[in-house]
């Protein structure tokens, strides 16, 4: 099978998304709009008027977003610095879904190109088989789907690609994956608010995303940063979880904080995002992620799967009365 099959169509859409991301700041850098700004200032009334008509003008230039096939709610988990633990909520989160009472089909894929680690959380591997319209097939285990680029290639070798690659590669998973009916997609996203981020954000029909921090200040700024990047882009968040809250004893249960105990509550007072979760360290974690089996799946009765449970059902409920 070949690997890395791209074409001209992605690339353009590639252009095109940047491309929107950057017209308002250079329009407002045009000489002409730099007047018209600074005449309209003495007229809220027109200066907000100007806004809305560049912010229309920016919005016209991105490609329309778009389902995927079979898939009914896709959930992005985000978090605006590395290691936080964001591929563990994701895989949980999964595994929660695919438990709730509900019964929902559950899907997930791990849009970290460059450092995909659902192979090995979720114990799959080898190539997906083929439809016969060349779609590939993913991977089930636990009685979740799953694909990612893990999948595709060597786990020695690094993925080495640019701009273009890393978007076309982005499509050919998440629109060239035959997803039969699914509820649910959780995509685990790579770090920060870059290219891949962005363009899942704009080019796909998102219901909602969920961001990840722990209790140090310096992951909840970055945290903030991307709830705003969400607003940004039109994408409801669904909430904060707050990962690593404390590190529970495995021999008398007692919670330490270790990273400390900074508010994070105060930090997004006016976003509009909420805290839904506060999932503590566990010793069965490290254990269950190596083994390749969720932890709500391994321990079911830990303190971290009883906050995976309740996370699913806010999840759930959110979504349902949308």
């Amino acid at each position: 099978m070949n690997k890395t099959i791209f074409n001209m169509k992605t690339i353009s859409l590639w252009n095109k998304c940047h491309f929107g991301l950057n017209v308002f700041e250079m329009a407002m850098k045009s000489p002409a709009i730099t007047r018209n700004a600074s005449f309209s200032t003495k007229d809220p009334k027109k200066s907000e008027a100007l806004k809305a008509r560049q912010e229309e003008l920016m919005r016209r230039s991105l490609p329309k977003r778009k389902s995927i096939p079979g898939v009914d709610n896709v959930i992005l988990v985000s978090s605006g610095k590395g290691g936080v633990g964001k591929s563990t909520v994701s895989v949980n989160i999964a595994a929660a879904l695919m438990q709730h009472k509900s019964n929902p089909a559950v899907g997930i894929l791990d849009a970290d190109l460059f450092g995909p680690s659902l192979p090995t959380m979720m114990n799959v591997s080898g190539l997906p088989e083929l439809t016969p319209q060349n779609n590939m097939i993913p991977l089930v285990n636990f009685g979740i789907k799953c694909m990612s680029m893990g999948l595709l290639v060597d786990p020695k070798n690094a993925v080495v690609w640019r701009g273009p690659m890393v978007m076309g590669a982005l499509n050919k998973l998440l629109n060239e994956t035959d997803w039969g009916s699914l509820d649910f997609l959780v995509v685990d996203t790579p770090p920060g608010t870059g290219d891949v981020l962005l363009s899942l954000a704009q080019t796909i029909d998102i219901a909602g995303a969920i961001v990840v921090s722990t209790p140090q200040k310096v992951a909840q700024i970055d945290a903030v940063k991307g709830i705003d990047m969400f607003k940004k882009v039109h994408v409801p968040v669904l909430g904060l979880v707050e990962n690593m809250s404390g590190f529970v004893c495995g021999s008398c249960g007692h919670i330490t904080q270790v990273f400390g105990s900074n508010d994070l509550q105060s930090l997004v007072e006016g976003s509009g995002a909420e805290i839904i979760g506060k999932v503590p360290l566990d010793p069965g974690l490290v254990q269950s992620s190596d083994n390749g089996q969720p932890l709500v799946l391994s321990f079911p009765d830990s303190a971290p799967t009883k906050e995976f449970h309740k996370i699913a059902d806010i999840i759930v409920n959110k979504l349902s009365s949308n």
